[in-house]
């Protein structure tokens, strides 16, 4: 079967692609008892009404009415229900299977597995409202999966990485939240930030990845981060770079285009305008000059 040639670039660029397991949604009371669970792939339960207890990994996780875990691969779980007029709830269970072979890998989508990869963690738990729209989109997911339709697969495929996408946005808001607060904690994280920028200035390095690697939106690390040293990180970087290639410049008989690359610059030409913005000289310039100090400081 072919699929649209509108989702082929999507499914091309991504490794490891969603595959949903099964879907369940099912009504229980306070008489249903279940033993203690293992599973070798993520379950996302949303608890539409009623209260229950689920029992992670030997915590006790208390959720109400628009709740939703998410559990990870092989964490011991139970689920008791609490509330009188019993519990109603939705089941989302899944995998990631690799684009090329089709084995199954307990990798996600990158965003989406950066929190959950996190040894200390054996789930998530977020509270939601009932119009939020990560609950719509796995009604949705049940919907298309029940059906059986031609492109049911593909359009699951792309409601699950929808869903994926809306519940990052949402554990980046809440650790952002939760940061604001505890101004320790944000020095700690800009702190690493800075660090990272530093170690990784001749790679390609966005905003985005640097904001990601301490799992802050680009928006809220900018402005943290300006507030905290006083320069934009984007800035910051460009600082960096353009210090490593006086060096270079110094020190070395190097191509200029040799050196744009090596500090982590797309072009020499881009290399040279920021130089240029930077030191007021070319870098064949700077070079120049360069020389000419160290002859006079010999002579």
């Amino acid at each position: 079967m072919k699929i649209p040639r509108t989702w082929e670039s999507l499914f091309e660029k991504q490794l490891f692609l969603p595959v949903i397991v099964k879907t369940i949604e099912k009504i229980h009371d306070t008489n249903w008892s279940m033993n203690v669970n293992y599973h070798d792939h993520f379950e996302m339960v949303y608890i539409k009404r009623g209260d229950a207890v689920f029992q992670v990994a030997g915590e006790d996780v208390n959720m109400g009415p628009n709740d939703i875990i998410i559990i990870k691969p092989n964490q011991p779980h139970k689920f008791i229900v609490k509330s009188p007029i019993g519990c109603e709830f939705l089941v989302l269970s899944f995998k990631f299977a690799n684009a090329k072979d089709g084995n199954y890998s307990d990798v996600s989508l990158t965003d989406f597995i950066e929190f959950v990869n996190d040894e200390s963690t054996s789930h998530i738990h977020l509270k939601l409202s009932r119009k939020n729209d990560i609950v719509g989109v796995m009604n949705r997911i049940l919907r298309e999966h029940d059906k059986q339709q031609v492109w049911g697969e593909y359009l699951s495929y792309l409601l699950i990485m929808e869903l994926f996408i809306l519940v990052s946005r949402t554990l980046k808001q809440e650790w952002e939240q939760s940061i604001k607060s505890r101004s320790v904690k944000l020095k700690e994280l800009l702190a690493i930030s800075k660090e990272y920028i530093d170690m990784n200035y001749n790679k390609e390095l966005s905003l985005s990845d640097v904001a990601g690697y301490i799992f802050l939106s680009e928006s809220y690390f900018a402005h943290t981060f300006k507030d905290e040293f006083g320069i934009s990180p984007k800035r910051y970087l460009l600082n960096v770079r353009i210090n490593a290639a006086k060096e270079l410049l110094a020190a070395t008989d190097q191509k200029i285009n040799d050196i744009a690359k090596e500090v982590g610059f797309s072009s020499q030409q881009r290399f040279n305008d920021i130089f240029k913005k930077y030191e007021k000289m070319t870098p064949l310039h700077y070079r120049k000059v360069e020389k000419t100090k160290r002859i006079n400081v010999g002579g």
